[in-house]
């Protein structure tokens, strides 16, 4: 019997080969291929999501990289940020304290920080969060650092005047020791020589021979070169800057001019015996901010604490000035 499907005619009382149209061939074709193709396609969308393609596994190695190293980056970063806060510290609790500073604002510190729409362009991109994180970081380090380098740039002006200021301070003798005599008298009311009257005498007088060499006490510009036939008679007058002058008087010799800068330890003048004077000395004051002071508290550079204390001694012993 061949092959194929009959059907029972109860009328002919036979079976009779059953015969398929065009339209049930094909239906039935389809019946048999759909399940195959959805298999196929469901096997190609697994391997499309499922299997990488050499491109795609490169291009997934390379992310993995990057991310590797912005994690690294983050923790070089932390190490920096804590290194700037110790430079922070150190900068308000110590160089700030030392040069009498005021403090840093610290609205200087934290400009540039803030603020989330200039990172609107990472969103969305692969690793963003590490993206937006890392760049959060970099601007707040960015912004620190330059905060602190308006504070260094401060601190190194304060310090060059400090170093200024420390040079213009009459801080020594006018006289070298082993060129002195005696201090002959001090600062206060003294008995004038001449008068024999109570009156304030403003400085310092250290008796020396005529034409001992006289040192500018601080760094300055000599302000004025003065002969007077009474009164101080040759004098110089040194204006050191900072409210600072000192004053240097009776001499018998001028070795600077006025205008000239001057530095401490220079020779500036001779010892004499000029204007109202009643023996070879010289007469040496101090002023602060226009106020006439005490010379003898700036004599710190070039005594010993026991000769400090000598001068002292011997400047309040006399009553009498030689001028």
């Amino acid at each position: 019997m061949s092959r194929g499907k009959f059907r029972y005619n109860p009328k002919t009382l036979s079976y009779e080969k059953l015969e398929r149209s065009w339209g049930e061939r094909i239906l039935l074709g389809f019946i048999y291929i759909a399940p195959t193709v959805v298999l196929s396609i469901i096997f190609g969308f697994i391997i499309a999501y499922r299997i990488d393609s050499p491109k795609e596994k490169r291009l997934r190695a390379e992310l993995a990289e990057v991310e590797t190293e912005l994690v690294e980056w983050q923790t070089r970063m932390e190490r920096i940020d804590r290194i700037t806060e110790d430079i922070k510290r150190r900068d308000e609790e110590l160089y700030r304290s030392a040069l009498g500073a005021k403090e840093f604002p610290n609205e200087l510190r934290l400009m540039g920080m803030g603020g989330s729409d200039k990172y609107k362009h990472l969103e969305g991109k692969s690793n963003a969060e590490l993206l937006i994180t890392t760049a959060e970081r970099l601007d707040e380090l960015e912004s620190k650092l330059h905060a602190q380098s308006i504070s260094f740039k401060e601190l190194v002006k304060l310090t060059k005047e400090r170093e200024t200021r420390l040079a213009s301070l009459p801080a020594i003798q006018p006289v070298r020791n082993s060129d002195l005599k005696r201090v002959a008298s001090g600062y206060g009311w003294r008995i004038d020589p001449v008068y024999k009257t109570r009156k304030m005498h403003w400085g310092l007088d250290f008796t020396a021979d005529v034409g001992t060499e006289i040192y500018a006490t601080g760094d300055g510009v000599v302000e004025e070169v003065t002969q007077n036939a009474w009164g101080y008679g040759r004098e110089i007058v040194i204006n050191h800057g900072f409210g600072y002058k000192t004053r240097y008087a009776h001499l018998s010799k001028f070795m600077v001019k006025e205008g000239q800068k001057v530095t401490r330890g220079e020779v500036i003048g001779l010892v004499g015996n000029s204007g109202k004077s009643t023996g070879p000395h010289l007469h040496y004051e101090v002023e602060k901010d226009g106020q006439k002071v005490n010379p003898i508290g700036y004599f710190h550079s070039d005594l010993t604490p026991e000769q400090f204390e000598e001068i002292i001694r011997i400047s309040k012993n006399a009553f009498k000035s030689l001028d």
